[in-house]
């Protein structure tokens, strides 16, 4: 099941880009980040009441809230400089680059969370790189 969302993610993923290459015309990229965000954050909290799930906010604790918080930043910074290179940028060069998140992540995932790093991981990262590379160059 969670290859389908994964598969999924990617799918929305890639509409967001082209979506917000037409949208982004003509508007700061902070604004249009400014905007996206609040959809996201409307859908978001949508889906915690439709699924009655509001009630676990109290639930979570110190660890969990000091690491959601950090993670909103980390992708509040992301989306800021994705939509500024994306508003600058050629969305089929912008995007390659910013998938390097998948081999920044699985590098970090090791260090960090001390997930195994495989020889098939090793040669997916350089194929990705390599793949990176050779679709901005």
């Amino acid at each position: 099941m969670w290859f389908l969302f994964a598969l999924l993610s990617a799918v929305f993923a890639a509409l967001t880009s082209i979506l917000a290459k037409i949208g982004i015309e003509g508007v700061n990229s902070n604004l249009a980040t400014a905007i996206r965000t609040v959809v996201v954050v409307v859908m978001a909290w949508g889906m915690v009441f439709l699924t009655n799930t509001q009630g676990g906010i109290f639930d979570i604790g110190r660890k969990s809230w000091l690491f959601l918080i950090l993670s909103g930043l980390a992708t509040g910074a992301s989306w800021l400089c994705y939509y500024k290179a994306l508003q600058i940028g050629e969305a089929s060069k912008v995007v390659p680059v910013d998938k390097l998140s998948v081999v920044i992540t699985i590098v970090l995932a090791f260090i960090f969370l001390h997930e195994k790093f495989t020889p098939k991981s090793v040669i997916g990262c350089v194929l990705i790189g390599a793949g990176t590379l050779l679709m901005v160059l």
